[in-house]
């Protein structure tokens, strides 16, 4: 049996998450420093690197499959899970609640209606467009740079990954309409 490199990469994603968790938690000191929430952001931003690796790799290596489809948005929706909730435990404000169950209530819809869609037979309808793409990008650099949460360069890279979070939620909302629109003609029909 053939190593599948990107199937690879996406269980090393999810084996990141527990290291990510720990990372925030810890007390990693770097000259007298604590360095843990940075060096836990750049475990969050390599692994969401391994993502756009991953598909890249399936079609370049033509090493798709069934079980890698199934697999890639299991382990982001649950390294994205993850470091909202992480978030949502050091950051009280509701804003940041709010973004958190947005995100992580739209990947559950979205899951479910693809499933129900290829249940139909129609999964081709929900299949992952643009604005997804994009709120992918917001979402992955917010929360990294969130997760990180100490100054880089002189930059607040903490209310950077706020906003770029605010935007991702946006976004979030807009492609979860753009996914029931295309799915609401066979909704009509099977309700």
């Amino acid at each position: 049996m053939k190593a599948n490199i990107p199937n690879i990469l996406t269980w090393i994603r999810i084996a990141s998450i527990p290291l990510v968790v720990w990372c925030f938690f810890s007390d990693i000191r770097v000259e007298g420093d604590n360095f843990a929430r940075p060096f836990a952001g750049i475990l969050f931003g390599l692994a969401a690197i391994t993502d756009l690796i991953d598909g890249y790799l399936a079609r370049k290596l033509n090493q798709m499959s069934k079980f890698g489809e199934f697999l890639d948005p299991v382990a982001d929706k649950l390294m994205v899970a993850t470091c909202l909730v992480l978030l949502v435990h050091t950051d009280p404000r509701i804003t940041v609640a709010l973004v958190a169950a947005v995100i992580i209530g739209r990947e559950i819809t979205v899951s479910a209606l693809r499933e129900w869609m290829a249940g139909l037979g129609e999964r081709s309808t929900v299949k992952v467009g643009m604005a997804g793409k994009i709120k992918t990008t917001f979402q992955m650099f917010g929360i990294a740079f969130m997760v990180y949460e100490q100054r880089l360069f002189g930059l607040d890279v903490y209310v950077l990954g706020y906003y770029l979070l605010l935007l991702a939620a946006v976004m979030t909302l807009w492609s979860m309409i753009v996914y029931l629109r295309a799915a609401w003609p066979s909704m009509k029909v099977h309700t």
